[in-house]
């Protein structure tokens, strides 16, 4: 039992105590969270666009006079569809290759550009969270706004979509959490995100056992603490419903 522990700590001493490994992950941790949290920005500002897009050409297309303003609902509205086709039909490290490598293959700044990647696949997956929240909400809420003397566009602005994030709030604090774990893959354009860390570690000592296990237990804790805040969200959610 004293051998194993002696060599538990000699392994925990070489790949984090010496030569301040352990920067290498607070380094990456830092990176994941900024590159996570301004993903998150850009999906929901894609994914409320998007959303109104959809479920106002699904509410529409039919009361729509032909003319212009029918047209170009018509063209977004196929836009968005091949944008959401694409988007959740090809992998999101493949996403993030391609605005490396191609894309943006001039540019340096690798964190800059996994936010673009991910905020635009996290977009997809959140315009039909919002769209269902938008679709969920009840028709006369339309009549009401009219009753107001507030047109379709205000209408959606100031009363159905207030309504739909807080239906559907839960779900996206879950997309932050899946966005979280999916940043992963950002090493593959050797972004020194969180994964990353753990792998220098592993390559300079070449001991791949507590570096990993410490990669693991990080986005563990990270999971459970914003899994927890979300259930508190929900529940504080469900109290002002009563």
């Amino acid at each position: 039992m004293a051998e194993i522990l002696a060599g538990f700590k000699a392994d925990f001493i070489l790949n984090f105590i010496d030569e301040n490994r352990w920067k290498f992950l607070l380094t990456g941790l830092q990176n994941t969270l900024f590159i996570t949290f301004f993903s998150l920005i850009l999906g929901v500002v894609l994914g409320v666009l998007i959303a109104i897009i959809r479920s106002s050409y699904d509410k529409l297309k039919n009361e729509m006079p032909k003319g212009a303003k029918k047209f170009f609902l018509w063209i977004a509205n196929a836009f968005c569809k091949l944008y959401l086709t694409v988007i959740r039909g090809t992998p999101v490290v493949v996403q993030l290759m391609i605005m490396y490598y191609i894309i943006f293959a001039t540019s340096r700044n690798g964190v800059m550009v996994a936010i673009i990647a991910f905020g635009i696949n996290s977009g997809a997956y959140v315009a039909e969270i919002v769209r269902s929240g938008i679709m969920s909400v009840d028709g006369g809420q339309f009549e009401a706004g009219r009753s107001l003397g507030f047109d379709y566009k205000w209408t959606m602005w100031y009363i159905i979509i207030p309504q739909a994030f807080k239906n559907v709030l839960p779900a996206l604090a879950n997309e932050f959490i899946v966005l979280l774990k999916e940043t992963s893959v950002a090493g593959y354009v050797a972004i020194r995100d969180l994964t990353m860390g753990g792998n220098i570690i592993r390559a300079a000592t070449y001991s791949a056992f507590m570096p990993l296990l410490a990669v693991a237990a990080i986005y563990l804790v990270l999971v459970m603490f914003f899994t927890k805040l979300v259930n508190i969200l929900e529940r504080r959610l469900r109290k002002n419903e009563r």
